[in-house]
C-alpha cells in the first residue's frame, strides 16, 4: 500500500512540474488514459496489479460493488477477505461482497441464481461444472478483458489457460495447479509399526496399509462420495475414460473396470477400514473434520492443494503427500487447474471484475496471504517470488506437484453438460452397492445404461 501511495505522489508532482513547465496538457490527458486502460500491465507488485492512475484533472473512478462468490473452508475463508481487504485499501471505488459456502452447499446456492441469471460477478468454478455453466453462456469470454489489458497473462503458460476453454473460448481463468493425492501420517504409522509405501506403490500395497492400520485401530482415508474424482483416475491407469471424446457416451463399454473398482471398495467398507456413510453423510468436507486431525485415521486422499488445510492444524507432528497407489507409470496421475475465477456472463461490471482476479492471481502481496491454498500459483513469478517464504508444509505441496510433472499424463477434457448428474448418479449407486441394496454387477449395468441416457438428453437439449 505504502508503494501504492509513493506512486500516486510520484505521478501528481510529476504533473505539476509539466503544468508548471507550459507542458502539453492534451499529451498529459492521453497517458493518463492509456495507464488507466492497462491496468494489469504491470501486475508483479501489491499497488501495481491495481493502483489507479490519478492526475490532478481526472475524475475520481465511479464507486463499484462486486460480488464473489467461492467455496472452501475456514482457512480459505479467512485468507480470501484478507485480500478482498487488500484490493479494496489499494481500490476505494471498490466494495466487494463475499459469499462463501462448503462445496456441496456452494453449487446449491449457485444453481438458482444461475437460472435467473443473477449469478455474482465473480464466481469460484470447478472443472466437473465448467462445461455447464461455460456451454450455457453463462461464463463471460475472458479474452477481450485480456486484449482489453484488465487481465494479464503474461506470466502464465498456455497449458495452464486451456484448462479453463470451453467451445474454443476462455471462460475461466485457472487459480493453480493441482495433483491427486494420499496424505499419510507417516509419524503416527512408524509408531504404530504401519509399512510406508513407496511412491510406485499398489492397491494391493494399499489393502495391505488399511490391514495394517485396522489392527492398530485406526482407518484409512476412503473417498468419500467422490467417486466422480477417484473412478475417473482408476479408469486412466487401465487405459480407460471416463467419457468418450465426443462427450456423448461413457467412455468404456466393459463393465469389468466398474467391477473391479467398487468391488475392492466394498472390501474396504465392509472390513471397517474406512468411514461408515452415516458418519461420513454427516460431514462438511471442510479439514477441521479430517479424520487424520481427529486422531481415527492413517491417510486421506484428495487434491494436492487440500492438504495444506488439514497439515496445518496438526501441529505435533508432520504429514507426508504421496501420489495415490496403482498409476501404472504416468498413466494415472494428471495436472488439473485446482479451480478458476469466472466473470459471470450476467456481470454489469465485467472489466471491474477482471482486474480483481488479475490483482488475486497476479500480485505478490495477495499471493503471499493465499500461498497455494487454491493450487501452485499459476503465475511463474509469482511462485519463483513465494519459494523463499514457503512454509515446511507448503514447501510439500510445491515440491509434490513438480514431481507430479516428471510423473504424468496429460488430463481429461471438461465433463461434458450432463456430467453432474451423472456424477450424483454414481454416488446414489455407490451407496445403494454399500448398503447390499443391489450387487455390484447389476449397479455396473444400470449405471452405464442411465448415465448414456443422461448425456444423450444433454445433447439434444443444446
Amino acid at each position: 500500500m505504502k508503494k501504492g501511495l509513493s506512486a500516486i505522489l510520484m505521478l501528481v508532482m510529476v504533473a505539476s512540474l509539466l503544468a508548471a513547465c507550459g507542458g502539453n496538457n492534451k499529451e498529459g490527458s492521453e497517458s493518463s488514459a492509456s495507464a488507466s486502460s492497462s491496468p494489469a500491465a504491470s501486475a508483479s507488485a501489491s499497488a501495481s496489479a491495481s493502483a489507479p492512475a490519478s492526475v490532478s484533472d481526472e475524475k475520481e473512478p465511479d464507486t463499484v460493488t462486486l460480488r464473489m462468490a467461492w467455496w472452501g473452508g475456514q482457512s480459505r475463508h479467512d485468507y480470501t477477505l484478507k485480500v478482498i481487504e487488500l484490493y479494496e485499501s489499494l481500490n476505494p471505488h471498490v466494495t466487494i461482497e463475499a459469499d462463501y459456502a462448503t462445496f456441496d452447499d456452494y453449487w446449491k446456492k449457485l444453481a438458482p441464481q444461475a437460472a435467473a441469471s443473477k449469478l455474482p460477478d465473480i464466481i469460484q468454478m470447478d472443472i466437473s461444472y465448467l462445461t455447464q455453466y461455460g456451454g450455457r453462456n453463462q461464463l463471460a469470454d475472458l479474452q477481450p478483458l485480456i486484449d482489453g489489458g484488465f487481465l494479464n497473462v503474461a506470466d502464465i503458460s498456455e497449458s495452464a489457460l486451456a484448462g479453463g476453454k470451453v467451445n474454443g473460448k476462455l471462460v475461466a481463468m485457472n487459480l493453480g495447479g493441482n495433483v491427486l493425492s494420499t496424505t499419510l501420517d507417516v509419524e503416527t504409522m512408524k509408531s504404530q509399526g504401519i509399512d510406508i509405501p513407496s511412491k510406485e506403490w499398489t492397491w494391493d500395497d494399499f489393502d495391505k496399509m488399511a490391514e495394517q492400520a485396522k489392527a492398530k485401530g485406526k482407518q484409512i482415508g476412503g473417498f468419500a462420495f467422490r467417486h466422480d474424482v477417484f473412478f475417473p483416475y482408476y479408469l486412466r491407469t487401465i487405459d480407460q475414460k471416463m467419457y468418450s471424446a465426443d462427450g456423448k457416451t461413457i467412455g468404456y463399454a466393459d463393465d469389468k473396470a466398474f467391477v473391479d473398482y467398487f468391488t475392492r471398495y466394498q472390501k474396504w467398507y465392509d472390513n471397517g477400514y474406512i468411514l461408515s456413510l452415516d458418519k461420513e453423510t454427516q460431514k462438511k468436507g471442510v479439514a477441521e473434520e479430517d479424520e487424520i486431525l481427529l486422531g481415527n485415521a492413517i491417510s486421506g486422499n484428495g487434491w494436492s492443494n487440500q492438504f495444506l488445510a488439514v497439515a496445518n492444524l496438526i501441529t505435533d507432528r508432520s504429514l507426508d503427500l504421496y501420489p495415490l497407489p496403482g498409476r501404472n507409470g504416468n498413466k494415472g496421475l494428471f495436472q488439473k487447474p485446482s479451480m478458476f475465477f469466472s466473470v459471470t456472463e450476467n456481470s454489469k461490471v465485467k472489466e471491474e471484475a477482471a482486474k480483481f482476479i488479475n490483482f488475486f492471481v497476479n500480485d505478490i502481496e495477495a499471493n503471499k496471504l493465499i500461498k497455494g491454498d487454491r493450487g501452485v500459483p499459476v503465475s511463474s513469478k509469482v511462485k519463483e517470488a513465494l519459494k523463499p517464504i514457503l512454509t515446511p508444509n507448503e514447501v510439500k505441496i510445491f515440491d509434490y506437484v513438480a514431481w507430479a510433472e516428471q510423473n504424468s499424463s496429460i488430463g481429461d477434457p471438461p465433463n461434458p453438460i450432463g456430467a453432474t448428474e451423472i456424477e450424483k448418479l454414481l454416488r446414489d449407486m455407490s451407496e445403494r452397492i454399500l448398503y447390499k441394496k443391489i450387487t455390484i454387477e447389476k449397479a455396473a449395468e444400470e449405471f452405464r445404461t442411465e448415465a448414456n441416457k443422461i448425456l444423450e438428453r444433454a445433447q439434444m437439449q443444446q
